[in-house]
């Protein structure tokens, strides 16, 4: 396997999907006897405590993203690179993920530039009008695959339509997308990193001419943003826009997917008795999707590269070394949730958790997601007075890798107008 790529099943050795799905016990473990280990498997060390992931991701003296190994693989290896780097996604100067401050702040600001002067309040109407569309489709239905018909559809509609690509096309993003950011391990690298490249060659293809395209017909859309940035007095070229393109997509698509078919997983499995208060209130819904996020929103981690010996986190640390932070796992840390594995939407502190990540690399597209997850689920308790699960699902059955580590491929629920 490359060794570029971090395999975190080095580490965590689950013994089944499902065991993956719902990492708790691990979690718990970790937190009160390794809260920061040195994994040879992965040849990294791992951080678990909530104090110590937000040192890592903030503390940029000491940590750096600059990295030669990364637990994400998003571009592909190439049989033609003399030194078989992997392919990237985002150009140099819109890379703001492998780069530290000041630098990081530069370039952040370009990619912050193509969502102006667009804003949430804006973008509202558009996405409430997709999630109306999609309910429709089967707000008489008796019974839905939760996933297929709402979940997954969702952020692809709302990404390909912010994006500005033609509609009739969006379902191809999500094949394109499922292969990107697909993980890979010992075993399975070559195959991956092919589907990775047939993936990024299609969707390049597909972008490229629509981006030439919109240079003549400006619209209001995240390309004809960047088209509009001016950078240094130039401007983004075409290659630039649409390997930018492909990350925005990418991490609009799947994080979002898999946040919002947690989130019903969660009222069916976790705490039915929830679905039924948030009808009630619906004024909880921001609540609970700031809880959701703690608490359902899987494997959610960053890596860094110790940039400087020291000792911050109380163990001697090399430069060069590889430091995985676990967001997820400090979002169960009880020195600052208390009771963290009980799923309660009126925990005072739940925007504590770090999900989204802390720090300078603070998940861009963060608002968007938690107002896509608020409109999903607000119209969707409006539209149904109570929903069941299916008794014949069974949830190993039920789940795939992806990066952020097992989703639902499939969650059948029982509807009650």
């Amino acid at each position: 396997m490359n060794n570029h790529v971090i395999s975190l099943a080095d580490i965590t050795s689950f013994q089944s999907k499902e065991e993956e799905f719902s990492p708790y016990s691990w979690y718990r473990r970790m937190l009160n006897q390794d809260p920061v280990i040195f994994n040879e498997g992965s040849n990294a060390y791992h951080v678990f405590k909530y104090d110590y992931v937000k040192t890592v991701l903030s503390d940029f003296k000491n940590f750096s993203s600059v990295r030669t190994r990364s637990i994400v693989q998003v571009g592909y290896q190439s049989n033609n690179d003399k030194d078989k780097e992997m392919v990237k996604t985002f150009p140099d100067q819109l890379d703001i993920h492998n780069v530290d401050p000041p630098e990081h702040r530069k370039r952040r600001s370009l990619l912050s530039a193509a969502f102006t002067p667009r804003s949430l309040r804006l973008w509202e109407p558009r996405i409430q009008a997709a999630v109306d569309e999609l309910v429709a489709q089967f707000a008489d239905k008796s019974q839905v695959d939760i996933v297929e018909a709402y979940t997954s559809v969702l952020p692809v509609v709302v990404m390909s339509d912010l994006l500005g690509v033609p509609s009739k096309d969006r379902l191809l993003f999500k094949a394109w997308v499922d292969k990107l950011f697909l993980p890979a391990t010992h075993e399975n690298f070559d195959e991956i990193n092919e589907l990775k490249k047939k993936a990024g060659d299609e969707y390049y293809r597909y972008l490229y001419p629509v981006v030439v395209a919109k240079r003549s017909h400006l619209e209001d859309d995240i390309i004809s943003d960047l088209i509009r940035v001016e950078v240094d007095g130039g401007h983004f070229t075409d290659d630039e826009i649409v390997r930018t393109t492909m990350f925005i997509l990418g991490a609009g698509i799947e994080t979002t997917s898999n946040l919002l078919a947690n989130s019903f997983y969660a009222f069916l499995y976790d705490q039915p008795e929830l679905y039924q208060e948030l009808r009630n209130n619906p004024e909880l819904v921001p609540d609970a999707v700031e809880e959701l996020l703690r608490f359902r929103f899987h494997i959610s981690k960053m890596d860094r590269t110790v940039k400087e010996d020291n000792d911050v986190l109380g163990v001697p640390l090399k430069k060069g070394d590889t430091i995985v932070a676990w967001m997820s796992a400090a979002n169960m840390d009880e020195s600052m949730f208390e009771d963290p594995f009980t799923l309660n939407i009126h925990r005072e502190n739940n925007n504590k958790q770090l999900a989204f990540g802390y720090g300078a690399h603070f998940c861009l597209g963060a608002p968007l997601a938690r107002l896509e997850a608020t409109l999903v689920l607000t119209t969707f308790l409006k539209t149904f007075s109570k929903i069941e699960p299916d008794t014949t699902f069974i949830l190993e059955d039920n789940l795939v890798s992806s990066a952020a580590g097992q989703s639902l491929t499939r969650l059948p629920i029982q509807l009650f107008k």
